[in-house]
């Protein structure tokens, strides 16, 4: 792998590792915001438990395929795991950041 080839796969990381940011605050925020519509039928109208939990579903579900594309290691292409802040590919040992 050469120096031009590095840069490339730390630069592909970066935005792979800013929309996973974006991808968890959105997620977090669908999420609490649907808990906060149940408790306050003021805010939006009135909705039921299983409508806000099924749609609260739906969002998590959305959050973990976005995942499963998204993180990977732009390399390789394997799944990088749980954390956010890598510096390399266990796999390939790519240099990430």
């Amino acid at each position: 792998m050469g120096k031009r080839d590095d840069q490339q796969v730390k630069r592909e990381f970066w935005l792979r590792q800013g929309r996973q940011l974006l991808a968890i605050a959105a997620a977090l925020f669908l999420v609490l915001l649907l808990s906060v519509v149940y408790k306050r039928h003021d805010l939006f109208g009135e909705y039921s438990k299983n409508t806000l939990m099924a749609a609260q579903l739906v969002v998590i579900t959305a959050f973990i395929g976005f995942t499963a594309f998204n993180w990977r290691c732009p390399s390789c292409k394997k799944y990088l795991g749980k954390d956010i802040h890598k510096r390399a590919c266990r796999h390939c040992k790519a240099r990430l950041r």
